[in-house]
Order: C-alpha cells, then sequence, then structure tokens
C-alpha cells in the first residue's frame, strides 16, 4: 500500500467515525435541540418541523449519517457503494457547509474579525473526502 492509498483510506476512516459518532449523537434531545436553529433556517430542510417533531428530525437526519458512514466504509471493499455513499455524504456535507449562508447570526464580530461556528467549517476537507470517494469510485 503506498502512502497515497494509506492517506485515501485514512481520510475515509476519519470521515466515517465522525459521519456515525455525530449520526448517533442525533438520537440525543441535547443535539436535537443543538441543531434545530440551523435547520429550521435552511430552505431545504426547514419543512420537516411542520410534519415531525425536533427529535423526529434529528433522528432522520441520524439515520441518514449512519447509514452514509457506512456506506463509506463499504466503499473500501466494493467500489460502486462508494458512488452512492460518496455521493450521499457529498450532499450531507454541502447542506452542513450551507447553514453558513442560511443560519441568521452565524457570523459574529469578535475584537473586528468575522467568526463563526467552526465546527461547520471541519466538513470543507470532508467534503474533498466525498468527492474523492465517487471520483474513485465511479473510476
Amino acid at each position: 500500500m503506498n502512502l497515497n492509498q494509506i492517506a485515501y483510506t485514512l481520510g475515509i476512516l476519519g470521515t466515517v467515525i465522525i459521519l456515525i459518532w455525530v449520526g448517533l449523537f442525533k438520537f440525543t434531545a441535547v443535539e436535537a435541540g443543538a441543531i434545530k436553529g440551523l435547520v429550521e433556517n435552511h430552505f431545504a430542510m426547514g419543512w420537516m418541523y411542520k410534519v415531525m417533531s425536533v427529535q423526529v428530525v434529528s433522528n432522520v437526519i441520524g439515520v441518514f449519517e449512519v447509514f452514509t458512514g457506512v456506506g463509506l466504509l463499504f466503499s473500501l471493499f466494493y467500489r460502486k457503494i462508494g458512488i452512492y455513499a460518496g455521493a450521499a455524504s457529498a450532499v450531507i456535507f454541502i447542506t452542513t457547509l450551507s447553514f453558513l449562508i442560511t443560519t441568521p447570526g452565524v457570523f459574529k464580530m469578535v475584537e473586528g474579525f468575522p467568526v463563526t461556528d467552526f465546527f461547520i467549517l471541519k466538513d470543507i476537507p470532508y467534503l474533498a473526502i466525498s468527492l474523492m470517494v465517487y471520483a474513485k469510485s465511479k473510476g
């Protein structure tokens, strides 16, 4: 296994850990409440609170994240799964990054410097890994 393959595998495994860990955390009331402000202001997701409770919305998102994480793991062994898992994880991370635009008050000024909820910015490299999985799986 060469360094490029080791780095690729490490990137996938790190993304898998984050998706499964954060996805499972979505099943808690604390996380369901924490994401409400992000989700309810999103043009493509806000409608969910009209038909589901705060916890059920969080659970649905969690299921999608966990299944996507498992799919990325299996993409290491089954190339075709990577097409779907790479695309699904790209959707997750694009959506999360779009919260920077759709959530009011997400940027604040601290001592004249713009800051945001930096946990969202971690999704930039995860998006890159998602796109790499998709591209590699397509052949």
